[in-house]
């Protein structure tokens, strides 16, 4: 059996952290992304410069999943 199949709730009995995701979708929907976290930045709850790390590490990470698209012909 496939770890990673099993992690995401493909085995019996689900997965914990699919139940998290799915939560969180479901408090997402119909939400702005971007209003959401300029009101952290202005509420103080994230630093402009934790934004921008983030920022960089989603670039980064957009980066891996494009080559992984590739090598699935996609």
């Amino acid at each position: 059996m496939n770890p990673f199949f099993n992690a995401m709730g493909g085995g019996m009995g689900g997965s914990p952290m699919l139940g998290q995701f799915q939560q969180f979708m479901q408090q997402m929907r119909g939400k702005d992304p971007n209003a959401m976290i300029q009101e952290m930045v202005q509420s103080g709850r994230i630093s402009q410069q934790q934004l921008y790390q983030v920022q960089q590490q989603a670039q980064q990470m957009q980066g891996m999943f494009e080559g992984l698209r590739g090598m699935f012909g996609k």
